[in-house]
């Protein structure tokens, strides 16, 4: 969720993939995910998981763009950097576990937001090639790491809140980082992806074809090879782990994941791809989703105009617009229409978000968040007034 503009000039490419996948989670909250005839619906095949991901590889997007020019200088500057993040951080995840008291039927990730960019501190400063090592590091050994200590860590509440952190830290601790909805530790495969991206030459349509390619083999790849291990010995085994276990159960895992968490008992449950498994297959299946997605995005607005602005606007602010439909989620209203709820809260923030960028102002959210960070970067900075006012330039 972007908050902070950058020195190049805008990519509205981005802030559309952003809007799409604030609309995506939007949807999957409010809309049903069984159909008539009990299949899944099309939004949930669309959007279930896939939403949630491409907002976070998105974050990573955000922050190559907010530390590109400290990354290049390092120094102070890098450390500047670091606190800035540090402060989103801690204002992100602050905004989600206050939040988290109101009672709705919709999953909260900013707090796991908030997990992931305090993780992704130490990969602000290294290559490229490194942070891509790392995507595929967190997506293959993050789960493992999951599943191998899932056994020995407290059960997860539904949200964290102020009264989890004061009252069950080691809950809140384990939910943030592996046992959670969002686990932010093998979630940092998005994080990284993200940062990798935002580093390219957005701007080509060289790289925007690469990524639109890329991001589809890689989603199609991931997709085949779980369903090749299933249609060997992976799915025996996995009816053979769990005795009440019956083919129907299993089938309906594969296609809308479990109502908590995979089962430990045996590792083939990490070969399945069901939407938010957190499974390897789940991530890089769905990283390579969003990579397509941003692609897609950045060469439709090449010749998109004004139009995109329907996905564009709302994109630079989905904070304030996604913090706005949990609230509304919370009042109850509308629950009996979701179609109409649903394009009822898409139509307003479509036209705040317009209206709200004309007049040239960042979100009401975006912008709290954006002066806390730059309150620690500046904080650093004035305690080295040669690299400050060499940061500033001329």
């Amino acid at each position: 969720m972007s908050s902070v503009a950058t020195s190049r000039p805008r990519l509205s490419g981005v802030d559309a993939a952003r809007g799409l996948a604030l609309f995506g989670m939007m949807a999957i909250h409010v809309l049903s995910a069984v159909s008539e005839d009990g299949e899944p619906t099309l939004t949930w095949l669309l959007f279930a998981g896939k939403a949630a991901a491409l907002f976070a590889l998105l974050a990573g997007v955000t922050l190559a763009f907010t530390t590109r020019r400290a990354r290049t200088e390092g120094g102070h500057f890098l450390v500047a950097a670091r606190w800035s993040v540090a402060a989103r951080a801690g204002l992100v995840t602050t905004l989600g576990l206050a939040i988290a008291y109101v009672d709705m039927d919709a999953f909260i990730i900013l707090a796991y937001y908030g997990a992931m960019f305090l993780l992704a501190i130490p990969l602000l400063g290294v290559s490229t090639r490194t942070l891509l090592v790392a995507a595929a590091g967190f997506a293959l050994l993050g789960p493992i790491l999951m599943q191998g200590l899932r056994d020995y860590l407290p059960e997860p509440g539904f949200d964290p809140t102020f009264t989890t952190v004061l009252t069950e830290p080691g809950v809140f601790l384990s939910q943030l980082l592996l046992t959670g909805t969002y686990p932010a530790i093998p979630w940092l495969a998005y994080i990284a992806a993200g940062l990798a991206i935002g580093r390219m030459s957005l701007d080509r349509p060289s790289v925007q074809l690469g990524l639109l390619g890329f991001g589809s083999a890689l989603a199609a790849a991931a997709w085949l090879g779980s369903q090749l291990l299933l249609a060997g010995p992976g799915f025996d085994r996995l009816l053979a782990s769990e005795p009440d276990l019956r083919t129907g159960d299993l089938q309906e895992i594969l296609v809308w994941g479990t109502e908590e968490y995979l089962p430990t008992s045996s590792w083939w449950w990490l070969s399945i791809a069901a939407p938010h498994t957190t499974t390897p297959f789940d991530l890089l299946h769905t990283i390579g989703v969003a990579a397509g997605v941003l692609g897609a995005m950045l060469l439709v607005s090449r010749f998109a105009g004004k139009a995109l602005l329907l996905l564009s606007a709302p994109g630079r602010m989905t904070l304030t617009l996604y913090c706005a439909h949990l609230l509304f989620l919370g009042t109850g209203a509308l629950v009996d229409l979701p179609e109409f709820s649903l394009w009822l809260q898409i139509t307003v923030f479509i036209i705040f978000a317009v209206i709200w960028q004309l007049a040239r102002k960042q979100g009401p959210l975006e912008k709290l968040v954006s002066r806390g960070a730059a309150a620690a970067r500046e904080s650093v900075l004035r305690r080295h007034p040669d690299t400050r006012s060499a940061h500033r330039g001329p």
